[in-house]
């Protein structure tokens, strides 16, 4: 008996990784709890690990720093790699406006934090854990909490105290803004999908139609030349000229009146090129498979490492092999293809041509979903080693140097890594199910350590005034986001499933995503939240920095 009490309550690394594991063995059960389809998920690994504090199951600081502060590049490493790809490329696109929304619902909720500060006599580097709570970012509360001890040496436990009574609000304070702003904006549901679905078609990404030539200033022209005419992004994929037979068409392929041609274009431009062309008919993707006779469509997946970073114009595919590509898959989504595209590996590209040509191509580019399964761990340690050696570089010199710390540098790096890598030969991609599992085991490392450490006078904090936290974390939550929404609406006359989408984004909030997704009965919130997420979870950190730095 004595044996077993010394084991669990005692010291030693068997000891260590007992408590750990059984914490998050504990908070990850616990996360598979909810109410009205609200969970906490991996933040119950935090409570674990409190509670087994509490009740004397410590691990050595130094033990406890070396996970916590692991986990969190881990954690933070594996969203950088996935929100790469996507987010300079949201910087150029057209949601600027959205983005910039969402900088000032996340500057707002800065300014509230901070002006609670005074009548509340609450310490900033609290008030910092409370509001990254209320906004139930994990990352940023590990930012702040690395940046305090770094300028302080102090390991103010107030942080996660403050996070950990906070985040029950932030997950359901969105849900709870977006209802108030449905009431004070008044929105119908119903004509509310009426409106976008008129403004927007209900079109995804890529759109897929067949068109009947009937314009005949475009009678004789090339492919080549109906593209500089149009002058918009599409693909004429197939062309027939009645006889009963498809081809492959290419840029000097002609189009006559009377022709059917297959055409793959970005949804908002399927009107103008049915304007210069003809009229849709009635023929799907897969009736041309019959149509066409000797032509196969077949999605080819791209595993072959030195095909990473090629561009189309350098492989080029047409002039070879005699296909055409239609479209380009890429983590869910469909992307139009262009020469100057930059393939990754684990794309998934369209290709019609012939059973030969394409088993050709399918060569070229692997094919070989054995290979995307193999572990790239290169990029993985490389780029937490340089994330780590950025965020250690002093950023100001001053008696106590200012870094982007543990969070932001791993973060920062992975996100270069994520859109770059391809240039440096660096073998990005790792499977949705390897990145998520990396995530989650780093952020389980991360909660349960966090929580281990400040299990210790949690209880005492909360009973003696912290429980007056959940009211900052509910006005930190709601106001910017009610003062934004209103703004959007009334400024930009934005339909409010994009507002609902932007402000779930902003808040990084998975749960009042399938929320909005649930009122609106589309994907249209979820275009808004991919649009403003990459850069609302680096700024999170930043800004948890920066307010740390104001103590200065």
């Amino acid at each position: 008996m004595e044996f077993f009490r010394e084991f669990i309550f005692g010291a030693g690394i068997a000891h260590s990784i007992f408590v750990l594991a059984i914490v998050i063995a504990i908070g990850t059960l616990l996360a598979k709890i909810n109410v009205g389809g609200i969970s906490l998920g991996a933040t119950w690994v935090l409570f674990a690990g409190i509670v087994a504090s509490h009740f004397g199951m410590n691990l050595h600081a130094d033990t406890l720093s070396f996970v916590r502060d692991f986990g969190l590049t881990l954690f933070v490493f594996s969203i950088g790699l996935q929100i790469g790809p996507s987010f300079f490329s949201s910087l150029r696109q057209g949601g600027l406006k959205q983005m910039w929304l969402s900088i000032l619902a996340m500057l707002l909720a800065a300014v509230v934090a901070y002006l609670l500060v005074f009548p509340t006599d609450t310490p900033l580097q609290t008030m910092v854990g409370v509001m990254d709570g209320a906004v139930a970012n994990t990352p940023a509360m590990g930012a702040a909490q690395q940046t305090y001890l770094d300028l302080t040496g102090i390991d103010d436990k107030s942080i996660p105290m403050g996070f950990a009574v906070a985040y029950p609000i932030g997950v359901v304070a969105v849900i709870l803004a977006f209802m108030i702003l449905k009431a004070i904006l008044r929105i119908d549901l119903s004509k509310e999908k009426e409106i976008v679905a008129s403004k927007f078609g209900g079109n995804k990404l890529a759109a897929k139609f067949s068109i009947e030539v009937t314009n005949r200033q475009m009678d004789g022209k090339t492919v080549g030349e109906i593209r500089q005419i149009i002058a918009r992004q599409f693909v004429i994929s197939r062309i027939s000229h009645g006889d009963n037979k498809a081809f492959i068409a290419d840029s000097t392929s002609q189009v006559h009146c009377g022709d059917k041609i297959f055409v793959v274009s970005s949804a908002e431009d399927k009107e103008a090129i049915l304007a210069f062309l003809g009229h849709e008919i009635e023929m799907l993707e897969e009736e041309w498979g019959e149509f066409e006779g000797q032509l196969v469509s077949r999605r080819i997946v791209v595993t072959q490492p030195n095909i990473n970073g090629k561009r189309f114009v350098d492989l080029r595919l047409r002039t070879k092999y005699g296909i055409n590509i239609t479209r380009v898959n890429r983590a869910g989504v469909d992307i139009i293809p262009h020469q100057g595209m930059e393939l990754q590996l684990g794309d998934k590209v369209m290709v019609v041509g012939s059973e030969e040509a394409i088993n050709e191509v399918a060569k070229l580019l692997g094919n070989s979903l054995k290979k995307l399964h193999e572990p790239h761990i290169f990029t993985l340690f490389i780029g937490i080693a340089l994330g780590v050696l950025v965020g250690s570089i002093p950023l100001i010199d001053a008696p106590q140097p200012i870094k982007l710390g543990l969070a932001a540098g791993p973060m920062l790096m992975a996100i270069i890594i994520g859109r770059f890598g391809t240039h440096w030969h660096l073998i990005t991609y790792t499977t949705l199910s390897a990145n998520l599992m990396l995530r989650e085991v780093g952020l389980a490392m991360f909660l349960a350590s966090v929580g281990l450490a400040s299990g210790n006078g949690f209880v005492d904090a909360v009973v003696g005034g912290g429980y007056i936290w959940l009211l900052y974390a509910l006005i930190i939550a709601v106001v910017p986001l009610i003062l934004v929404g209103v703004y959007a609406r009334l400024r930009y006359k934005m339909d409010f499933f994009s507002i609902m989408g932007m402000l779930s984004g902003t808040m990084t909030n998975p749960i009042a995503l399938n929320y909005a997704n649930s009122l609106a009965g589309s994907d249209m919130p979820a275009i808004s939240y991919a649009t403003v997420y990459p850069l609302a979870m680096f700024l999170r950190v930043i800004i948890a920095q920066s307010m740390i730095l104001m103590l200065l």
